[in-house]
């Protein structure tokens, strides 16, 4: 899932004004003179590796925090633009990497606590000064004396970079500028920063209504004998959650973000499972407060204005030419590719489906019925186990939280690394459920911190993703300080956290992400950054360890004996691993396709509000791809990776995946889990950040270009010949 990338000082308030992934809504509280005087934000956090001071932030400094830290920057910036001597890398481009370090640490934990914990006052804040940053990046980008200096230097480039790096920064700062329309005439760089401002508001409003919509569309249960299937400590969850909500004697079934809720796999009540999920696919278009396509289709229609400004045909065209894939084209092709047998795997697994239903109904004495998008998940959890002897919920007490965790993240990176971890609890955090853990390098040395935050909660935004509170950067001499989210559902006091399998590797996909960030020694803070295509790519190759058999053996104990998984067990779990792969994979096609198909359109063919659900529906008709029972992963409302880093970019976690197959099949062949593989992935990939070309690194770790045969054969998928 999401992962926010370390940027320039330069473009500090370029994500953050447009509202990356991470950054859901910033906060907001007036400036007292206490908050003024007495502000932890002024300085560098005391704490160990500049550890966050949670306990000591509060709201009202954040906002004082912006201003000095705009005002700090452009004063900066503009020094080193009106610097009378010769433009060189250091008095320019490192100067420039130098700037910006108030307002980086300010927005940085700002926009962190906004994903994982939500407030209004924070979310004022980025109603606030979401078009103040979109300026501040303007202010930057489009200064004209800046990008006279950048573009001395790029021309210059050869001799002016101190090494191979110092280079590929230069050329990074001048096709920032260039994309941002530093060359553009007063009158277009007035629109686009107009364009720019308004963008930020509408993305920040975006993510609110996302976040309040979750919340809002609820659904409110009468009786616990509806919720049959459920387990008593999940029955008890959802008591708690409506009498927080007022409704003592009820129960709440809360939503998470993705189309398609955990709990339509336990519900035995075919009612309530309907209710639940038309309550998701209709968020973000109720017609309510909370109803997102207005803002969609307005952002649309000015993403597509910007890029032909920039002189790009769309804005698929503009956020590729970034990317590893380059083209539409080339994206279109992979995704039509898949999509026909990603199809036709479903409608076999969907035959199957139906039989099962029919068989059941038949045995009851009742009528049948066609599988539907709520039937999915309940009925494909009943095949599995008829299939191959288990279901999720035999695997959950094998599975609890910390075991998987300590025993099983932190071991696998152990093995393979030689990494360790300890847990501690003198630092602050901001919920009581956040744990931290220091983290060692080979040689004993401290490497970073990690804080696991793994719990849902209203005030959270959905889905997984990583983030760095503090980026390692040679230059101001830090060290990282990452975080890793999830949204698992959250126990009774007293009651065991047992995962579901999806949750487990969705824990080792974000811990990849964590180890990209601990292992990163770009010499700059600016090459951190890697394409969006790529940066899934490290994250999905750690998903090899969660089944992999001495890991899986060591974490997989049952919380209450401590016993293993038994061996019968396991091996289940591995013969099951296509199971239901041709479902994940169209869920997953349908989003991907729509949002490129949607940035891949012109200014005036952009969907005005009220025809965003026909052209979602028309997309997936034409892409082959309508299937009713498999429902997109995202609906177009609901969609926030859209509204973030992700636009035009969701297609990236299949184009990694090419690679993580690949790379897996590498592993494999090379033993495995052992140290001489890790001492391969550190220094050739998970080290470099965008230091190189991306695919010059795959290329050099596994010594070839990449193959889609390894991703067929893992989602057991059959190419349909033209």
């Amino acid at each position: 899932m999401p992962v926010s990338r370390r940027l320039s000082p330069l473009l500090v308030a370029t994500l953050l004004a447009s509202g990356v992934a991470w950054a859901q809504a910033p906060a907001a509280a007036s400036a007292s003179a206490a908050a003024t005087a007495d502000n932890p934000l002024f300085m560098p956090s005391p704490l160990p590796m500049q550890y966050p001071p949670f306990d000591q932030v509060r709201d009202e400094h954040f906002a004082p925090a912006l201003d000095r830290g705009m005002a700090e920057q452009l004063a900066e910036v503009q020094a080193i633009a009106d610097n009378p001597a010769a433009p060189s890398f250091d008095n320019t481009i490192v100067a420039l990497e130098r700037s910006g370090r108030l307002l980086r640490r300010t927005t940085t934990l700002l926009f962190s606590l906004l994903g994982a914990d939500a407030n209004p006052a924070r979310q004022q804040l980025q109603t606030d000064y979401a078009a103040k940053l979109a300026a501040q990046r303007d202010a930057v980008l489009l200064n004209p004396k800046l990008f006279a200096r950048v573009q001395a230097l790029y021309a210059e480039r050869d001799k002016a970079a101190p090494n191979a790096e110092a280079r590929r920064l230069i050329e990074r700062y001048r096709s920032d500028m260039l994309r941002a329309g530093a060359q553009l005439d007063d009158a277009q760089k007035a629109r686009m920063k107009a364009i720019n401002g308004e963008l930020a508001t509408l993305g920040a409003r975006f993510n609110r209504a996302v976040l309040a919509e979750v919340n809002d569309s609820a659904i409110v249960v009468d009786t616990a004998e509806e919720l049959a299937g459920l387990s008593p400590a999940q029955i008890a969850a959802a008591a708690e959650a409506a009498k927080k909500r007022g409704l003592d004697g009820k129960y709440v079934i809360a939503l998470l973000n993705t189309t398609i809720q955990p709990f339509e796999t336990q519900l035995q009540n075919r009612a309530i499972r309907e209710r639940l999920h038309r309550a998701s696919v209709a968020r973000g278009a109720r017609g309510n407060e909370f109803d997102t396509r207005e803002t969609l289709a307005r952002v649309m229609a000015l993403r597509a204005e910007r890029a032909a400004l920039l002189g790009y045909a769309t804005p698929a065209a503009y956020v590729l030419e970034e990317e590893t894939a380059k083209s539409a084209d080339t994206v279109n092709a992979l995704l039509g590719q898949l999509a026909p047998a990603a199809v036709a795997s479903a409608r076999q697994e969907a035959a199957e489906l139906q039989k099962l239903i029919d068989a059941e109904q038949a045995a009851k004495g009742q009528p049948s019925f066609p599988l539907q998008a709520w039937d999915w998940s309940f009925y494909a959890e009943k095949l599995r186990a008829a299939k191959y002897g288990f279901d999720e919920g035999q695997l959950k007490p094998y599975l609890e939280i910390t075991s998987v965790l300590e025993k099983g993240v932190f071991f696998a990176a152990n093995q393979l690394y030689g990494i360790s971890f300890k847990r501690r609890t003198d630092l602050p955090v901001y919920r009581d459920d956040v744990r931290v853990y220091d983290v060692f390098d080979t040689n004993g040395k401290p490497l970073a911190i990690f804080i696991a935050d793994l719990y849902a909660r209203p005030s959270k935004r959905g889905g997984a993703w990583m983030n760095a509170y503090v980026g390692q950067n040679p230059l101001e001499g830090t060290q990282p300080v990452v975080a890793n989210h999830l949204n698992i559902p959250k126990p009774p006091p007293g009651e065991p956290t047992l995962m579901t399998w999806d949750e487990v590797n969705t824990l080792f996909h974000e811990f990849g992400h964590a180890l990209h960030g601990m292992f990163n020694q770009s010499r700059y803070p600016g090459l951190t950054r890697v394409p969006r295509d790529f940066v899934e790519y490290p994250s999905q190759v750690n998903e090899v360890w969660a089944d992999w058999p001495s890991v899986l053996a060591n974490y997989a104990r049952h919380y209450q004996t401590g016993a293993p998984m038994p061996r019968e067990l396991l091996d289940k779990v591995a013969r099951a691993k296509r199971f239901n792969q041709g479902y994940m994979t169209v869920s997953y096609l349908a989003a991907a396709i729509v949002d490129q198909r949607l940035h891949q359109l012109k200014a005036a063919d952009m969907p005005v509000a009220a025809d965003v659900p026909a052209f979602e529906a028309r997309v997936l008709k034409e892409a082959g791809i309508d299937f009713g029972p498999v429902p997109p992963r995202y609906k177009l409302p609901y969609f926030s990776h859209i509204m973030g880093g992700y636009s035009a970019g969701y297609y990236a976690y299949i184009w990694s995946e090419v690679l993580d197959a690949d790379t897996a099949e590498w592993l494999k062949a090379n033993g495995g889990l052992k140290r001489a593989n890790g001492d391969q992935l550190r220094p050739k990939l998970l080290s470099r950040g965008g230091s190189e070309d991306a695919m010059v690194l795959f290329r050099n770790l596994v010594g070839h270009g990449p193959d889609i045969k390894p991703l067929l054969e893992r989602r057991g998928l059959v190419l349909q010949k033209p």
